[in-house]
């Protein structure tokens, strides 16, 4: 088992977490973007990536964990972006909301805000592979072990 405990990682990550809780899960698309499908399972991974930073920050992240929760913030992004009409749709329609000028300035700047995150997971990922390199030791680095990254780079392009 491999720890993480690299100050640029940790860094990368509460950036990531930031950008998360507030361009992204904030009062207005939380209730939408938990619409969107992805399985339990993935929705863990997010919720321990984004939220749980200060249980690790001192003894460290398993490094296969960070693999497969920026693995499933690579869906989420996908999801997202599928979902980005659905969406805008659901916030058009009620129009009985107070703040409707503010959710819909919040939804129409999702798309930038999931290009955001995901260059921000793109960094990050490269900076996991680089650790990883430099710490797999004549081994097998974790990454090729790790089958849900096979997507990762093509889901966070968008393609």
């Amino acid at each position: 088992m491999v720890l993480v405990k690299n100050d640029e990682v940790i860094r990368a990550i509460e950036r990531i977490s930031y950008h998360y809780h507030l361009n992204i899960t904030n009062r207005v698309l939380r209730p939408l973007i938990l619409q969107l499908y992805l399985d339990e399972r993935t929705w863990k991974h997010i919720e321990n990536f984004t939220e749980k930073l200060e249980e690790f920050r001192y003894s460290g992240f398993k490094l296969d964990d960070l693999y497969r929760q920026l693995a499933a913030c690579a869906r989420f992004i996908e999801a997202a972006r599928n979902g980005i009409h659905s969406i805008k749709n659901k916030v058009k329609t009620d129009v009985k909301a107070p703040d409707k000028i503010y959710r819909e300035m919040t939804v129409n700047n999702l798309p930038n805000n999931l290009q955001v995150f995901s260059e921000q997971l793109s960094i990050l990922y490269a900076l996991l592979i680089d650790f990883d390199q430099k710490n797999a030791g004549g081994n097998l680095p974790v990454y090729v072990q790790v089958h849900e990254l096979d997507s990762v780079r093509h889901l966070l392009a968008g393609r």
